[in-house]
């Protein structure tokens, strides 16, 4: 008679797809605006949340236009530009341009107010009419309450040498290796410019969200991903991702949940 400790049943891995086409929409004059989860007025209670990523917002706004001094509390938020320039200022103390292959994170803490807006000249340069097109993704803190904080890094060399990197994490496994960190050690956003005809892996976690930020990938298991699309893995990963022509994805690696 076989003994010892039963064994608690392997979770079944999960893949859900979202095509970008899907995605809730915010448009005016100066600002296009697609959300993969719940924001702003739009509401859906089935589609708050993946893991813990509240917010993955894909921006494009104008030049000379954007988001005037706003509050936020008890959120870390990773911008990752695209393409043109974005400048940040907060009520701390920080401003700076935002700019294609510079890591960036604000922790919003007990309370911080910021503007993002396209206006780069009033810091540096000419005036330009190039619109800003950038990813701005939530998660929670570990801790509510604490003190607000900005981090910026030049990361665009250790890009080009393709792979996925970790970007922003508060991590362990990573705490030598990322490049920005953030105030949650059970999330880790990893950024991959994948060179022609190559591949990189998803980590294997508990929840994982793969965002398509340019170009075209093909997803072992899924098939075809276009720019925009994204897919949400729960107890999955170690898939590839292979690019025929090149692509830039965006991988959070999150080891709980909201809530549990």
């Amino acid at each position: 008679m076989a003994s010892g400790r039963a064994q608690a049943p392997r979770a079944v891995p999960h893949v859900d797809v979202h095509r970008a086409g899907d995605r809730l929409k915010s448009r005016v004059s100066w600002l296009d605006s697609k959300h993969s989860f719940s924001f702003g007025q739009h509401y859906d209670p089935d589609n708050t949340h993946h893991g813990l990523l509240l917010v993955n917002n894909d921006d494009t706004v104008l030049a000379g236009t954007g988001f005037d001094t706003h509050p936020h509390k008890d959120m870390e938020i990773v911008t990752w530009v695209l393409g043109g320039s974005l400048v940040h200022q907060d009520s701390i103390g920080h401003s700076g341009i935002i700019y294609p292959g510079l890591a960036q994170r604000m922790s919003a803490g007990s309370g911080i107010m910021h503007s993002e807006k396209n206006d780069s000249w009033r810091l540096h340069g000419h005036r330009h009419t190039d619109p800003v097109h950038f990813i701005q993704m939530w998660v929670v803190p570990d801790q509510s309450g604490l003190t607000p904080g900005y981090e910026q890094l030049e990361i665009d060399d250790a890009l080009l040498r393709g792979g996925l990197l970790p970007v922003a994490t508060g991590m362990a496994r990573y705490k030598d290796h990322s490049a920005i960190r953030i105030n949650n050690k059970n999330a880790a956003l990893h950024v991959a410019r994948i060179q022609p005809g190559t591949s990189v892996h998803i980590p294997d976690a508990p929840f994982s969200h793969v965002f398509v930020a340019r170009g075209a990938v093909d997803m072992e298991g899924v098939g075809i991903l276009h720019e925009g699309d994204a897919v949400r893995l729960t107890d999955s990963g170690g898939q590839h991702l292979t690019s025929a022509e090149g692509a830039e994805v965006l991988v959070w690696e999150m080891h709980s949940r909201l809530g549990g």
